[in-house]
């Protein structure tokens, strides 16, 4: 387990994740020896790329060193909050809250999420010299071994060394801290999945030069500027934004974002009060256009839809010009005159017989006479909202909903707004996206799924990441009993789920969570673990209750694909008890796993026509040399059986 993670950590290269990738995709640019043969791969791809060796990048120190990072594998193992998760309302959620480093906790992730995160929303440190960003690095990496395994200089090396161990600050330790986690993250979504990053001017030009490098500059969907409060200390540029950066995985396969306009609905509800006082159309147009005018500024995008005919409201705002050459060129006839209206220069919009379709349903506005071009009628049940690249929404006001909820001030600064989240959530998720927040603060992002949840119905998932970093002495969160950051943001689901519930008693939806802490191994389990000999007489039982039966499981069932808080199923075996997850079988204590044992499973391979497992794991530190060589023995045998299976017997260490 984490001594064989360890050992493939020793001998890994920066370029090591990225070749890995290649492999997958392109095995037949590899050597039998497995290298990669960059001549194939360029004769391969030649036709449709222009292979050039000069190009735009962002360079910064420590850009190799972040490959290697995001290319090792994490030695963290997962620790389930037992009492917490066994909860009623948290025993059966999909929801998943990480403590710990959201480095380690996205690869992870990878083991059993690659591809399947609709939506990720961040917000790391700005970097402003103020925000107490310093890059702390827990990788133990030797001059020599940077030396070796980046071929770089002795003097380079120890540069990158000092980034990594002094704390720094500096725009090379931002961009080395975020490049491994926005590498990780890339491959963490669907294909149709999209990042936003909140940021502002400190690291903005420098991240958006890095999203270029990671998620391809062609797939740079837009930049939201978000207004906030003024700030009254200003010494030359009174800032009043921040930004939110936001990428697609393929920007080709995105669908258009739109949502069902409230706006809209605000002028229909207007529409029927004045229908209902039995009115005229004229009236009714009038009376409308005073008030759409008199309230514009709570109708964002649909002032337009000012006209009323006996089918309702709709606007004659859109164009009948086809915008370029191409258009079709067919004669319109005005109804009154005769006579044929004037042709746009490009032609029409729409072919003809789509025109004939508008004109049959009373959906074309007419000009008095045959000089003006005629306009179809867009109807207001049919107005969308888009999202719009500036939004505001004052700071000071989710701060407050902080305060409300905690019955406190400044139990957390800077909270990211729910509103905007929410308003995000409803263009780019489906109902039944899963969201990711892997720098989660305060868990906006997981109040803002729970809530668009039971606005609409969904059951969208949240996977939130914080790392347990102690709360500032004398800060109202300590006093208020949070040690730690996410010790807040766990708090803040609990309270926001029971809002939720209270304001929408309806809802049946997920709302709790279950949580999981990632744990470093102790030096002294770490020694015994490298003293462990495999062919020895007994197992090592101590080893495996120094981890925890609960923590292997996790671990392992997330290393197999399954999972945080897969179910796994007991399988009792003689006098022995086994975990039964997907295609696997797990054995993590040598007690009590006798011939027997073996035996029972044998049976139960050619007595069950539907137990087929084709997996069996080992915690190799509780198995004797003779009981692993027992099972081997006999899962041999159901190679010649009738089922004739070749079992994977994996022994992790």
């Amino acid at each position: 387990m984490i001594k064989d993670i360890k050992a493939q950590n020793e001998n890994t290269r920066p370029n090591d994740g990225v070749l890995r990738k290649l492999h997958a995709d392109f095995p037949q640019c590899f050597t039998n020896e497995g290298k990669f043969d960059l001549e194939r791969f360029q004769q391969l791809i030649e036709n449709e790329v222009d292979v050039t060796k000069e190009g735009y990048e962002l360079n910064f120190l420590g850009k190799n060193y972040a490959n290697l990072i995001a290319s090792t594998e994490t030695e963290t193992v997962i620790e389930p909050d037992l009492e917490h998760n066994a909860e009623p309302e948290n025993a059966n959620s999909q929801n998943v809250y990480i403590s710990g480093d959201n480095l380690d906790a996205l690869k992870h992730l990878l083991k059993s999420y690659n591809g399947k995160i609709k939506c990720i929303y961040i917000d790391p440190p700005y970097n402003t010299g103020s925000d107490g960003f310093v890059y702390n690095d827990k990788f133990n990496f030797t001059k020599e071994q940077l030396q070796t395994k980046m071929s770089i200089s002795e003097e380079k090396a120890q540069r990158i060394l000092d980034l990594t161990t002094k704390g720094r600050a500096s725009h090379s330790a931002w961009l080395m801290f975020m490049a491994p986690r926005l590498m990780l993250a890339k491959d963490l979504l669907t294909e149709d999945g999209v990042i936003f990053i909140s940021i502002d001017d400190n690291e903005q030009a420098n991240l958006k030069l890095l999203c270029d490098s990671v998620f391809g500059e062609e797939n740079f969907l837009g930049e939201l500027i978000v207004q906030t409060a003024t700030d009254n200390n200003a010494t030359q540029i009174n800032t009043e934004h921040e930004y939110m950066v936001c990428y697609a995985n393929s920007k080709e396969v995105q669908k258009y974002w739109y949502i069902e306009s409230l706006a809209a609905k605000k002028i229909q509800d207007q529409y029927l009060l004045l229908k209902d006082k039995g009115l005229s159309v004229a009236e009714i147009e009038s009376e409308l256009r005073l008030w759409i005018k008199k309230n514009k500024e709570n109708l964002p995008q649909v002032t337009h839809y000012d006209n009323v005919d006996d089918r309702g409201v709709y606007s004659n705002s859109s164009n009948s010009s086809n915008t370029k050459p191409g258009g079709y060129t067919f004669d319109i006839i005005h109804p009154i005159t005769g006579k044929p209206c004037p042709k746009p220069a490009y032609g029409w919009r729409w072919p003809e017989e789509t025109f004939l379709e508008y004109k049959s349903n009373d959906d074309i506005e007419w000009g008095k006479d045959e000089t003006t071009q005629p306009h179809v009628k867009k109807r207001l049940e049919t107005a969308v909202e888009q999202l719009k690249t500036i939004i505001y929404e004052d700071g000071r006001a989710s701060t407050k909903l902080l305060e409300i909820l905690f019955g406190a001030k400044k139990i957390f600064d800077n909270p990211k707004p729910l509103n905007t989240l929410v308003r995000i959530l409803k263009f780019i998720s489906d109902k039944d996206s899963v969201v990711l927040d892997f720098f989660s603060g305060s868990s906006t992002t997981a109040h803002a799924v729970m809530k668009l949840n039971a606005e609409d119905g969904g059951f969208r998932k949240y996977i939130m990441v914080q790392l347990s970093e102690p709360t500032p002495r004398d800060s109202e969160a300590r006093k208020a009993n949070f040690e730690t950051i996410d010790q807040i943001g766990q708090q803040r689901i609990i309270r926001a789920a029971k809002k939720i519930k209270e304001e929408h008693p309806e809802y049946q939806g997920d709302l709790g969570f279950k949580h999981y802490t990632l744990q470093d191994i102790p030096q002294n389990t770490l020694d015994k673990m490298e003293t462990f000999d495999p062919n020895g007489l007994y197992g090592e039982e101590d080893i495996l209750e120094k981890f925890g039966k609960d923590t292997v499981l996790e671990t392992w069932c997330v290393k197999d694909g399954y999972g945080f808080g897969a179910n796994r199923a007991e399988l009792k075996l003689a006098n022995y008890t086994a975990y039964h997850c997907g295609s696997h079988l797990y054995f993590v204590s040598g007690e009590d796993f006798d011939e027997n044992t073996v035996i029972a499973l044998i049976d139960r391979y050619h007595g069950d026509p539907s137990f087929n497992l084709q997996n069996i794991v080992l915690f190799g530190y509780s198995f004797s040399y003779t009981q692993v060589e027992m099972l081997k023995k006999n899962l041999k045998t159901l190679e010649d059986s009738a089922k004739n299976l070749k079992i994977n017997l994996d022994i992790r260490y």
